[in-house]
């Protein structure tokens, strides 16, 4: 009974998403303000189908592998809100770090990138899912087994926080007040995050909370003067759905093959993106550092 409960309750808000998504689009055509295109959003419901079919199938390894790492709970918590309170903040940070990897690991960049391959910004491309994510995600929530949460309990959060975090793709919300703007990730958070201005790259990974982005250095706020430039510094030149999940990998496969050392094909798989032997190219902080000396210089 409780996880039917907890089934109609994701069911209930993801219908409101998907509700909410039309009234955007709605306002959008009839303002003409050009948020959505047929190819796009249809490109995100095709990659949101191809995700939904992955979760579906490694669900039951994920709820087992959970479970048996639960036998070896290292304590359990008792007190209901508190439970719940723990356990959302701390998938909350987990999920934190799950993203910051998919940023600065290039082997995981190339599966997150189709998240962010979208150069328009609206409630459908939270639909754009890093579709091989379901094959990994669940190690880095494994020590919320190990802390006494059950794999039924991490998974209803990890689905609530994942509704949250598909609300803030969106342009038709500015900035909200400002304790808000500190405390959670707000649509102007993520329009950051999707951007691809060099003072943008990696910021504001948070899920739900912005605060550990402010805490351990990721944070950046929207600015009026750098107005948001959404997708890739360097666009596929392919848009169709199969390029857009694979042309990373395909790049870095490249990448590999053109670098001389063993060593140096080692680090285009686990150094950041933009990493290169011969320094062509940059990884976003030593962008970012020119930029601000440039700016500096001004």
């Amino acid at each position: 009974m409780i996880y039917d409960s907890r089934g109609i309750t994701v069911t209930s808000l993801f219908s409101m998403v998907i509700v909410i998504s039309f009234v955007e689009m709605y306002f959008s055509y009839m303002h003409d303000r050009k948020l959505y295109t047929k190819r796009d959003t249809w490109t995100n419901l095709y990659l949101m189908t191809v995700a939904v079919i992955i979760n579906l199938g490694m669900k039951t390894a994920t709820f087992f592998l959970l479970n048996y790492c639960y036998q070896f709970r290292l304590f359990e918590i008792h007190n209901v809100w508190i439970y719940w309170t723990v356990l959302i903040l701390g998938q909350d940070f987990l999920y934190w770090l799950l993203h910051t990897t998919g940023h600065y690991v290039r082997l995981f960049w190339a599966m997150h990138v189709t998240h962010h391959s979208s150069a328009h910004f609206n409630l459908t491309t939270g639909f754009r899912s890093t579709v091989f994510e379901p094959l990994y995600r669940v190690f880095f929530y494994l020590p919320l087994a190990f802390m006494g949460f059950n794999a039924i309990d991490i998974l209803f959060a990890y689905l609530i926080t994942q509704i949250y975090g598909n609300l803030v793709h969106t342009q038709t919300i500015g900035k909200l007040h400002p304790v808000i703007e500190y405390i959670f990730v707000t649509p102007s958070h993520h329009r950051v995050h999707h951007a691809s201005n060099v003072r943008y790259l990696d910021k504001n990974m948070g899920m739900v909370l912005i605060l550990w982005d402010r805490w351990f250095g990721t944070f950046q706020a929207e600015l009026p003067e750098d107005e948001v430039k959404y997708g890739l510094t360097t666009q596929p030149e392919k848009t169709d759905a199969v390029n857009i999940v694979f042309h990373e990998f395909i790049a870095m496969s490249n990448d590999i093959k053109k670098a001389p050392t063993i060593a140096d094909k080692i680090k285009y798989v686990f150094y950041p993106p933009g990493w290169s032997y011969d320094g062509s190219t940059k990884i976003a902080k030593l962008m970012q550092q020119d930029l601000k000396e440039a700016e500096g210089r001004k």
